[in-house]
């Protein structure tokens, strides 16, 4: 296992396998979580134990590739490359509460989306627990803003990664390391439910978000494949669950396609599936992949489409557009340097 991948009582017992006492571990673990690139920063350490260590644990640090920052917004995209080559985005957003990282959890995906530039070329590996705990710790030593929430709804499906994503939230929560509240964190998944029921389980305390993009069966089998595997009210079932295990409200995320899901039709059948769930929905207006045919919807139907939920009694917000200028949607700067590369 990675260095930094493990937790505190990991570290301790991997010190003292050298001989190394306890205090050692808790100083190279807050070295580690303070984004040194190398053992030589860790000046407290003898040179003798920093050799040791990179002989037995050697690490590696993302490094950026492209930085696009936002004229409009301040956003600012990051793509980093991994240390095998492979390359994954972070977005940092600014909002007048603090700063957001949105961190990728896989490099590639293989869910399929149709409106998602992420899943184009499929998946390729998983993330590490600490290569997103890397893309929040140097997103913001680069951006030197401090980071304040963290959203795990980048390229990949976290609960496809479900062990590293668990250890990643372990390691971010640390008191000895970023300590970041679960309260602070956000979780976007596409609809797995057997994952879904094992994280409520777990009884985090942390905000799930589902894509939902489609109000039956028949419009999320256009756009999202894993409504084959897991149907609507399937998940629905399961999200009722989620609420019933945390008492957390549900988030549903929902992509406004033109003549696909946003007529008045579509946000009434919403609210009779969704009657009596604790829920908020988050509006995002399409952003335009090359590959995909689909349109976002026009200003006025997702203005009709907000009110219909919200004088049906679900709270309804409309995304703000950040990065536009920058391809800040999940997957684009990435597919644009792979081809590139090509």
């Amino acid at each position: 296992m990675n260095i930094k991948s493990m937790t505190l009582p990991e570290l301790q017992e991997a010190l003292k396998a050298m001989g190394q006492p306890a205090f050692r571990a808790k100083q190279v673990y807050t070295w580690l979580h303070k984004g040194v690139r190398s053992y030589d920063e860790m000046t407290n350490l003898s040179k003798e134990l920093r050799a040791k260590l990179q002989e037995a644990y050697p690490f590696y640090t993302p490094q950026v590739i492209r930085k696009q920052e936002s004229a409009k917004d301040g956003t600012i995209k990051y793509l980093w490359r991994l240390s095998d080559g492979n390359c994954v985005e972070t977005v940092l957003m600014r909002y007048h509460y603090g700063n957001t990282v949105c961190i990728s959890t896989e490099v590639g995906c293989r869910m399929g989306c149709a409106f998602c530039a992420s899943t184009i070329g499929g998946l390729v590996r998983r993330l590490e627990p600490h290569e997103m705990v890397d893309e929040v710790l140097f997103t913001q030593i680069d951006s030197g803003l401090p980071v304040s929430r963290v959203v795990l709804m980048g390229i990949g499906e976290p609960l496809d990664n479900f062990d590293n994503v668990m250890r990643f939230l372990e390691l971010i929560g640390s008191k000895d390391g970023m300590n970041l509240g679960m309260r602070h964190i956000s979780l976007s998944t596409c609809g797995l439910v057997p994952k879904i029921d094992e994280l409520a389980e777990k009884k985090l305390q942390i905000s799930l978000a589902i894509s939902l993009h489609g109000p039956n069966d028949a419009i999320r089998d256009r756009v999202m494949p894993v409504n084959k595997a897991y149907p609507i009210d399937v998940l629905l079932a399961a999200c009722r669950r989620y609420y019933e295990a945390t008492s957390r409200r549900i988030h549903f995320e929902y992509a406004m396609i033109d003549g696909v899901n946003d007529r008045e039709q579509d946000a009434k059948e919403l609210l009779r599936r969704l009657k009596g769930l604790p829920a908020h929905f988050n509006l995002i207006p399409l952003n335009h992949v090359e590959e995909s045919p689909l349109k976002p919807s026009s200003r006025t139907a997702v203005a009709r489409f907000q009110k219909i939920l919200e004088d049906g009694g679900i709270t309804a917000t409309v995304r703000r557009t950040l990065g536009s200028d920058i391809d800040a949607s999940c997957g684009q700067l990435r597919r644009k340097y792979t081809k590139n590369q090509g």
